[in-house]
């Protein structure tokens, strides 16, 4: 089993670091890792966010453990330069179309979100965002308007393939997790027309599981839900905009988006599952890089993602996710979250338990 390890900027060598020691401490059979430059490190190395040397290490592996990027020194270069950048390349490289973020509140730790703790103890949920489309990828610029300012214009679409291929990994989704066989698709049919290819697409999808229940919710009501009922969400579906901010929402109702894992997938098979990159969903986090601070829990439970979905492993993934729940229940709990304790301490902590 093949890993490329592309831990990036900021905070992300230290929070990938934890998560590799985390892998190794399981001895996994074959298990062999490839270091790879993106974002602002590989700018400066090499001249650009995203190398075709890292490009062809992630295509060589059966799977990516990705760390963050974001390096304010390169603020002010060309877009196509930014340290962002190599996670768009790397997502359209790779063809990985389907984010799926869950977020959870572990038991005990209810105190951690800012909602009742009634309310935290309901959050249970996936969120299937679509990668490739929307407008982080449609057609953008700046034109002069008729007054004579400058007019930002950015172009929203998705076709029904994209909308159809990125709904059958939502209800794939919803079926294996099986206590919870709901999928709500979130959108804005109301104003947008891309909404509504969305909706009815979706629609047309979901006739093959007739056992799934499908909703349909404006974003906006959505975002309310996911606070006030969120025990009414199983698997949310959305497009790449709306995933990006719920994610983020959901992140901050479970108490930190420092404990969020992700997984980037696409079709790709390999001899051992389907090829996914795994990440945090946090940032770079300059202001603390380098000062033993980040909590590595979100990268740590990413892993387990890999492992569950791209080896099949199911009982080395529930291993460690058990562990960051118990390293959490006794104590071991980071600024993010309250705490004290350090990136590598957290670390320690996880892999004692396992």
């Amino acid at each position: 089993m093949k890993i490329a390890v592309l831990p990036g900027d900021g905070i992300g060598p230290e929070v990938t670091a934890e998560a590799v020691k985390v892998l190794e401490a399981l001895d996994l059979p074959g298990l062999t890792l490839f270091d790879g430059d993106v974002g602002g490190v590989a700018y400066h190395r090499h001249g650009h966010p995203l190398p075709q040397e890292t490009i062809t290490i992630a295509k060589s592996c059966d799977a990516v453990l990705f760390g963050a990027v974001g390096d304010p020194t390169c603020d002010n270069l060309d877009r196509h330069l930014r340290p962002e950048q190599a996670i768009l390349g790397l997502r359209k490289e790779l063809d990985l179309f389907a984010n799926l973020r869950p977020a959870k509140v572990f038991r005990g730790m209810e105190h951690l979100s800012p909602l009742k703790p009634e309310l935290a103890a309901q959050i249970d949920m996936v969120i299937v965002r679509e990668l490739t489309g929307d407008v982080y990828f449609g057609d953008k610029g700046v034109r002069t308007a008729k007054d004579g300012s400058r007019e930002g214009w950015d172009m929203m679409n998705y076709s029904e393939t994209e909308v159809r291929r990125i709904a059958q990994v939502a209800f794939r989704t919803s079926r294996a997790r099986g206590d919870k066989l709901r999928v709500t698709s979130v959108d804005k049919a109301n104003v947008l027309e891309t909404s509504q290819v969305w909706r009815d697409t979706v629609n047309d999808a979901a006739g093959p599981h007739p056992d799934i229940t499908l909703s349909h919710m404006y974003v906006d009501n959505a975002a309310m839900q996911i606070v006030t009922h969120p025990g009414d969400f199983g698997v949310i579906l959305t497009g790449n905009l709306f995933g990006d901010i719920l994610s983020d929402l959901a992140s901050a109702a479970v108490g930190s988006i420092g404990l969020l894992p992700s997984a980037s997938m696409g079709e790709r098979e390999t001899e051992f599952g389907r090829f996914g990159m795994y990440e945090p969903i946090h940032g770079s986090a300059p202001d603390i890089a380098g000062q033993g601070k980040a909590n590595p829990m979100a990268t740590i439970l990413s892993a387990a993602m890999m492992l569950r979905h791209s080896f099949g492993m199911d009982a080395e993934a529930a291993r460690i996710e058990g562990a960051v729940e118990k390293a959490l229940a006794d104590g071991f709990l980071g600024g993010d979250l309250g705490g004290s304790h350090g990136t590598e301490a957290i670390g320690a902590a996880g892999r004692e338990r396992l």
